[in-house]
């Protein structure tokens, strides 16, 4: 299995827009966060969320592709169920394991998450608190790209969307710096 290292070293190489790389760095903590919290493996959870959109740049003007690559430059390096994982998030596999929907939950709560930094006041990641994000949760129209009815799906690994968005947040607020947040 590729280390963090190797892991973190291919992103850079496969994706070059800024706020992909971001979101990666993002999604790799709340899953980590996710993995501690349901006792599960931490290592192959935070993998499984920085190398999620690996192929993102190359399918962007091709959505059905997306995943469909990552998997392939990650055959023999991931376990299969890193694989499936990533397939899943992009709806090409069932989701049907806590991995799979950990990074259902995880990918789209860190935009709603990002979206809502940049409308609060202080624009600040650090400053953000979890109320506000359920309000903002609650506005259809707000960061609409963001699937409630995925990030609602926490529900399915035991947390309602309170303890949900509260683990996430805290998991970005960690690399604030680092997400230029």
């Amino acid at each position: 299995m590729l280390t963090r290292d190797q892991a973190l070293a291919l992103v850079e190489t496969k994706i070059t827009t800024g706020h992909l790389f971001k979101h990666s760095l993002a999604v790799e903590n709340v899953m980590r966060d996710l993995a501690l919290r349901l006792n599960q493996d931490e290592n192959l959870f935070s993998l499984t969320g920085l190398l999620h959109d690996l192929d993102a740049d190359i399918t962007a003007g091709e959505p059905d592709k997306h995943t469909l690559i990552t998997c392939s430059l990650l055959k023999g390096l991931v376990p299969e169920i890193v694989s499936n994982a990533i397939l899943a998030h992009n709806h090409k596999h069932p989701a049907e394991t806590t991995l799979d929907k950990a990074l259902l939950c995880a990918d789209p709560v860190t935009g709603l998450i990002t979206a809502a930094v940049l409308m609060h006041p202080s624009r600040k990641l650090t400053r953000v608190e979890t109320p506000f994000l359920k309000k903002r949760f609650k506005e259809k129209r707000f960061a609409a790209g963001a699937s409630r009815e995925q990030i609602a799906g926490c529900a399915e690994l035991g947390l309602n969307l309170e303890e949900f968005l509260e683990l996430s947040l805290k998991a970005m607020q960690k690399i604030a710096p680092q997400l230029g947040l």
